[in-house]
């Protein structure tokens, strides 16, 4: 079966930040390839820092990347302000609390409609608004048109930005961790009706988290992202039932299902300074620190060769299997 070309794609995408009183420059984004197809949804998880949500702003255009390039429907992405405002129409921003997202002087009406004002809709506002609310659960739409967010419990908060996205009809929705500020009973809601636009819609997403619980439950694939690099990815059942990558290991370990006992990373948090050679795991990594990885012949490869993110197996470059960036991996893969 044909693969369906990419909505959104970036190929060596890099985001720097010059240093502060002569530190290094922060590499937050450093040689990302990544593409999101139409009616699917994409988990990009890691850790606080990784440099994940800078990625996110970056496939949007609220970032300028350094270097690399994104393209959506087949075109580069410009980056004059007239293509940019026409670009957000089709790809749009949730962002992770409502509450921030939200102005509290302003009614739901108007929260949902600004979108349609920025952009001269030129139809029927009210109709739109109401079918926007509608369509994220908000029914019926017109008992919340004069509420003002603090009226509204969290969840609702979080269906009113859902809604202000939705009006538009964008073909692409960036959520940075949509339900982090939600509590339990709400999350799986909002999670429900994020799968119902996808179904009913075709609306693709890149969904932002640091719970590879929520990438279960809601994602097609999941790239796992450390210290600016995606360092594994492929379809989400592969990648979440066996795992390859040390790191997404540990980070499945601390799930409350998960078996044995959590794995505790060592060393200093990711710092997009200081990225060490080799593999940039390496100073935290519990396979190189266990001598797994010496028993294995790949050691020295670890401290000095990157290992990078490739293709298994001679697999096409624009095939969606997993790929992993770890020398021990690969080598245990063709043990």
């Amino acid at each position: 079966m044909t693969t369906p070309a990419p909505l959104l794609g970036a190929r060596g995408l890099h985001v720097t930040y010059p240093g502060r009183r002569g530190d290094a420059p922060a590499r937050a984004v450093d040689g990302v390839d990544l593409d999101i197809r139409p009616g699917e949804i994409v988990a990009l998880v890691g850790e606080s820092g990784c440099g994940k949500t800078t990625l996110a702003r970056a496939l949007l255009g609220l970032v300028k990347p350094t270097a690399g390039r994104v393209g959506f429907a087949g075109r580069p992405l410009e980056y004059t302000s007239r293509a940019l405002k026409a670009y957000r129409r089709r790809a749009q921003l949730v962002l992770q609390d409502p509450s921030g997202s939200l102005n509290p002087r302003h009614t739901v009406y108007d929260a949902v409609a600004e979108g349609l004002r920025i952009h001269g809709h030129r139809g029927d506002e009210r109709a739109a608004v109401a079918g926007a609310l509608s369509r994220a659960g908000l029914r019926p739409p017109e008992r919340f048109f004069l509420r003002y967010p603090h009226e509204l419990s969290g969840g609702q908060r979080q269906r009113v930005v859902i809604a202000g996205a939705l009006v538009l009809e964008p073909e692409l929705l960036v959520a940075d961790e949509p339900v982090a500020s939600l509590d339990a009973s709400v999350r799986g809601e909002i999670l429900a009706l994020l799968l119902r636009l996808r179904d009913e819609l075709g609306l693709a997403a890149l969904v932002v988290t640091h719970d590879l619980g929520l990438a279960w439950n809601i994602a097609d694939r999941v790239a796992v992202m450390y210290l600016g690099r995606i360092v594994e990815t492929g379809p989400v059942e592969q990648v979440l039932t066996a795992p390859r990558h040390p790191y997404t290991r540990a980070l499945l370990s601390v799930l409350p299902e998960a078996p044995g006992d959590p794995v505790v990373l060592s060393g200093e948090p990711p710092d997009p300074s200081r990225i060490p050679t080799g593999c940039r795991f390496r100073p935290r990594c519990p396979v190189l620190a266990s001598g797994e990885a010496d028993r294995a012949g790949v050691a020295e490869h670890c401290r000095t060769r990157d290992p990078g993110l490739s293709a298994e197996d001679g697999e096409p470059a624009g095939n969606d299997g997993p790929r992993v960036a770890c020398h021990w991996a690969r080598a245990a893969a063709s043990a």
